[in-house]
């Protein structure tokens, strides 16, 4: 486990954390932060994946719709755990809020609660349109909140990591994805524009405060895999709304998303030097996008690049995602769950 030390160093540069103090179980830690909502990003991903391939190859439909279940099993947990700590541990969920990196990882629950939508809408439609519009307005709601805010010039750049990307960028990338799924793809279009503009406004930002101000502390170093998903995912999205034409534009992002992955895996060693813990699980949405999107070059464009390395790709985010599965489920993670951080960061 990273040292007390760096948790502190990064909950003084960070503003104090949790409101400006150290949290314990007594005044308002909770070990269940919003981040966990990551893991359903990375399995209904997936599962999306998995159903797009036994639509258009001899594969089990079975898997995507088990892997559909487990996310939407996982986000009801989880939502449940959400709603109980904004009821009755009212401090936590405030400081969880005031965090200036944590408080991103809240966009996480509108944003599932849209990919919970696209995971039963073959099953109930109307339930599936409902969860969209309602986690549209809600993501719309938090990045009007949190990345407004910023506007004001208070945040501090050690906060700047990739997990910013996620009320602006990732949020509306979902719903485009999500309109796109239910055949809204004009409105889809809107917030396309919106993430890929979000996108472009802050990578420049994150990454000047990744090269010029220091290396991330080892609690918040797995965030980094965020810095996947922009292309990839904006590349589904385009996808999803366009109808599903791989031209130039949908391999630009895929080409991009492609050196994003060649990046950090020269960094792989750097970002493990701390057991597993849910953020890294920020790896799995651009890990799951890439995959779903080379399949779908594979049906629409079978002799471009992407098309060619389509099965290699669906097998490695499997191998990836099947990683994931089993760290989480060790019984070092479990511990962690149950030991209070000393500091600010996602799920240390």
């Amino acid at each position: 486990m990273s040292s007390l030390s760096e948790r502190i160093i990064l909950f003084k540069k960070c503003g104090g954390g949790y409101g400006g103090t150290v949290l314990t179980p007594l005044d308002g830690y909770f070990p269940i932060p919003a981040a966990y909502f990551g893991m359903v990003l990375g399995i209904i991903g997936m599962g999306s994946a998995w159903r797009f391939a036994a639509a258009h190859w001899a594969l089990p439909a079975l898997a995507g719709e088990c892997l559909m279940a487990l996310g939407v099993a996982v986000w009801l947990v989880l939502a449940c755990v959400f709603i109980y700590k904004w009821l009755f541990r009212r401090a936590a969920a405030l400081a969880e809020v005031r965090d200036p990196i944590q408080c991103c990882f809240i966009s996480l629950f509108p944003g599932t609660t849209m990919l919970v939508g696209v995971a039963v809408a073959p099953y109930a439609k109307p339930l599936a349109f409902w969860l969209i519009v309602l986690g549209t307005v809600g993501q719309l709601a938090f990045a009007a909140y949190r990345s407004a805010g910023l506007w004001r010039g208070r945040h501090t750049p050690e906060a700047t990591t990739p997990g910013v990307y996620l009320p602006t960028v990732a949020s509306n990338l979902i719903s485009a994805i999500a309109l796109g799924s239910l055949g809204y793809g004009h409105w889809g279009f809107l917030f396309l524009g919106a993430g890929i503009f979000s996108w472009l406004s802050l990578e420049p930002v994150i990454l000047a405060r990744l090269r010029t101000l220091g290396e991330l502390p080892k609690p918040v170093r797995p965030t980094i895999g965020i810095q996947l998903a922009p292309p990839l995912v904006a590349c589904t999205a385009y996808l999803s709304v366009n109808g599903g034409v791989a031209n130039i534009f949908a391999q630009v992002l895929f080409g991009y998303g492609m050196l994003q992955l060649i990046f950090l895996a020269r960094l792989l060693v750097w970002t493990f030097e701390q057991p597993f813990s849910s953020s890294f699980w920020s790896f799995s949405f651009g890990v799951s996008a890439m995959s779903t999107s080379a399949l779908r070059f594979l049906v629409h464009d079978p002799g471009s690049p992407i098309a060619l390395l389509s099965w290699l790709i669906f097998i490695f985010s499997n191998l990836v995602h099947r990683t994931f599965d089993r760290r989480h489920a060790g019984p070092h993670f479990s511990r962690q769950i149950s030991a209070p951080p000393s500091g600010s960061g996602p799920a240390a």
